[in-house]
């Protein structure tokens, strides 16, 4: 396992579990691509920055289970891991949030450039959250 790629991303799951957004978005490249799970593909760090904006402001997550896979150079990496979060404030689109709680496996694969997060993907089912927020 490539010793820097695996540091790379355990500090990304640990600035996003301890909502340190500064440290956060210092670990991506300015033109970062992020696909946006069962949704669009968003191009640059000020977009991203807006996502996770409102991310805080509708859910209140955190990661556990992390488990960390890497290419050979360090230039791919996958994480498996499960969500645990709170619905807090309506997203647009979903339904009426009530503080409801859950646990979501899901999945992210990341391309690494320069010791920087080039590209984030992430994976999960969506029927499954729509299911354990619907009560």
């Amino acid at each position: 396992m490539h010793p820097a790629t695996k540091e790379l991303i355990e500090q990304y799951y640990d600035f996003f579990n301890r909502k340190n957004k500064n440290g956060f978005m210092s670990l991506l490249d300015d033109n970062v691509v992020h696909d946006i799970n069962q949704g669009t593909r968003e191009i640059g760090k000020d977009v991203f920055s807006a996502f996770i904006d409102r991310m805080n402001h509708s859910y209140d997550e955190k990661i556990t289970h992390l488990v960390i896979m890497i290419n050979e150079d360090g230039s791919r990496a996958s994480a498996e891991f499960i969500v645990e979060g709170t619905y807090l404030a309506t997203d647009k689109g979903l339904p009426e949030a009530k503080h409801q709680h859950y646990q979501l496996p899901c999945g992210a694969f990341f391309e690494i450039r320069n010791h920087k997060i080039m590209r984030v993907t992430n994976y999960y089912n969506l029927q499954d959250w729509l299911k354990q927020v619907a009560t």
